[in-house]
């Protein structure tokens, strides 16, 4: 089974938060490869088996590049194909309960018949810049170990 994980970031945060879902998932024996966003060029559901898509929320959404990256993925190419979406967010945005982009991701994603395998992760960060909130990390792993528990069922 291999994977892409594709993440845009603004300070580091999301790429924090992707590297660490990537990481968890390698030591679960699971290959993925993993991309800035701006950094795709060409997409191809023949070479992967899921998907893992972040973003930072601005303003209640997904950046415009990940928005823009959607575009690419092909419904009949990528249907029925496992994912996941996470996003880095303040805590305010979270108790407010404004737009969250992994639930914009997520309902995109499902939007192209794809199958989603765990809940979105918001992952929470302090302020506009960072740093990540003490423990993201440890449960962005956590999340991880149980996301690679269900693509193994799926493979």
């Amino acid at each position: 089974m291999k994977g892409i994980a594709i993440y845009d970031t603004s300070y580091g945060n999301t790429k924090e938060i992707a590297k660490t879902i990537v990481n968890t998932l390698k030591e679960s024996e699971i290959e993925v490869d993993v991309f800035y966003v701006k950094d795709v060029k060409k997409l191809s559901a023949k070479e992967y088996d899921f998907l893992v898509l972040g973003s930072p929320t601005k303003f209640g959404t997904m950046s415009f590049a990940v928005k823009g990256f959607l575009g690419k993925v092909k419904s009949k190419e990528w249907a029925n194909k496992p994912f996941a979406a996470f996003d880095t967010e303040n805590p305010e945005n979270i108790e407010r309960k404004e737009g969250s982009a992994a639930e914009k991701i997520a309902e995109k994603l499902r939007e192209k018949q794809m199958n989603q395998l765990e809940p979105v992760l918001k992952s929470i960060v302090l302020g506009w810049k960072g740093p990540l909130q003490a423990g993201e990390i440890e449960r962005t792993k956590e999340y991880a170990r149980r996301l690679a528990v269900k693509l193994k069922r799926e493979s």
